[in-house]
This record gives C-alpha cells, structure tokens and sequence, in this order.
C-alpha cells in the first residue's frame, strides 16, 4: 500500500498538467503496478498514466456511469480523461459501459470527443431505457433486458487480446456502492459476470478500481468551484454505512479483476 493522500487535494477533480507531471515524477513506479485499488472517482484522470507503463497494444474497456470523454478544459480532469488515454499510440480502443448520465444525449453530447467515436476508436454504451425510441437507436445504446447480449457481440472483437479493465463504483446502482456522484444501474453481479467473460475471451493484463466515496478537499479554489458545481447533492449514509457498503463490493469485484477467483 502507498499512502499518497497529501497529493489528493491537489489532485482531485482536475489538476494543471505541471502538478500531474510532478505526480507522475514520484509515482510513476507506483502506478505501474498492473492492479490499483484507489479512492473516489474524482482522481479516474490518474488511469490515464497508469496506462502509459503498458508496453504493448491495448483495449481499454470502462464501467462507468458517465463516459469522461469531454474535449473542454481542463486537460487533466476526471471528466475528460478518455481522451488523454486516447492519445497514447498503444490504447487501440477504448469502450464505456454503463453510461446514465446525460452527457450522452443532445444537447450535452456535443462536448464529447465524438470525433474519436465516429472513427471506432471509441465506443460509448449509455443506458437507453428511459429515453425516447429514436434514443434508443443511439450508436451504442443498451437497455437492461438486452446489455449482456451487447456485451457478448463487444467480446468477440477483443478475443485474444490484451485489456485493461477500469471500473469506477459510480457504474454500481445506490444500493451496492456510495460514491460522490450519480449512482449507475449495474448490479455487482452484472459486473462480477461481465469480468467472467472478459477473461475467458481477452486477456487482461491491468486494471483498477475507484470510486468510493471520500470526504471532497481541494487545494485550489477554482478547482472547488468546478468540482463543486458539477457534482450532483446527493443525501449519504452514515459513514460506517458507507464503508460496509464498498467494501462488500470491492470484496466482489477485486478478485476478479486480477483474477484470484
């Protein structure tokens, strides 16, 4: 274990490239680590350099409640960096799973990097069940009764190939995991599942987990400001209800994911 929390102020949310490069300076052997368990969704920019350390061509595949794929500032941030991983030349694609956000549908979508989506590099599943039928026939689009099947026909594309595999716990519906954003839709067992058939068809060489929920501080107060007007109000469990809550599901997800089960 690495106790790095004096860099999470400084980190969480967004961050200027100068202090993400000074991390990355004195973790980078930390980092490259081929599984981290690491805290809320707020640092998910920090996969991006973990990625860095892969030497060989690779499949990022995300379970995530929001598809992080946005092109405005700031460069380094929680909700853009899809696209910093994107840019490494041994990230071949990139897939996001359980997306229930509304980032994905007009007009918000337009701030996402459908560039690098319509050219196949990057594939963006969002739930579609309370959406409008023309909605529904939305590229990638999944429902609760059909997502699996989705799923299957995804891993015959990665058969034999190297993936890594991110999960933020926001993918969890409210009932399995507490984080500082919207709860997602996913159950553990639709994740513990997916897991399953991700290793029988690819190989998985890294992964991580985030999300917990954790108390917010920021180092900066423009970085408050953003963080705090972007994040939802959301009414938390007692702290001890919190901890039960993740850890049960990290108690499921983990051993799969680097593959002890």
């Amino acid at each position: 274990m690495v106790d790095a929390r004096a860099w999470g102020p400084r980190l969480r949310f967004s961050a200027p490239p100068r202090l993400i490069a000074e991390f990355y300076r004195e973790h980078e052997t930390n980092l490259a680590a081929p599984f981290l368990l690491y805290g809320s969704g707020d640092f998910h920019h920090l996969t991006a350099l973990r990625l860095r350390a892969i030497a060989e061509p690779i499949v990022l595949v995300s379970f995530d409640n929001h598809p992080d794929w946005d092109v405005r500032p700031p460069r380094w941030g929680c909700g853009g960096w899809i696209n910093r991983a994107l840019e490494l030349p041994h990230v071949r694609r990139v897939s996001v799973w359980g997306c229930g956000n509304f980032e994905c549908w007009w007009p918000h979508q337009i701030f996402g990097n459908r560039r690098a989506e319509r050219a196949g590099i990057l594939e963006v599943h969002p739930w579609a069940d309370d959406r409008p039928e023309k909605d529904r026939q939305r590229r990638g689009a999944i429902l609760r009764d059909n997502w699996r099947l989705h799923f299957e026909q995804f891993l015959k594309t990665v058969s034999g190939e190297n993936v890594y595999v991110t999960i933020d716990l926001d993918c969890l519906n409210a009932d399995e995991a507490v984080t500082y954003w919207e709860a997602g839709r996913f159950t553990i067992v639709d994740i513990e599942w997916a897991l399953t058939k991700l290793r029988e068809s690819a190989r998985i060489i890294g992964g991580d987990i985030c999300g917990a929920y954790s108390p917010p501080e920021y180092a900066r107060w423009k970085q408050r400001f953003a963080a705090e007007f972007d994040h939802p109000k959301i009414q938390l469990p007692s702290s001890d209800q919190i901890r039960a809550i993740n850890f049960r599901a990290l108690q499921n997800l983990w051993p799969l994911l680097i593959g002890t089960l």
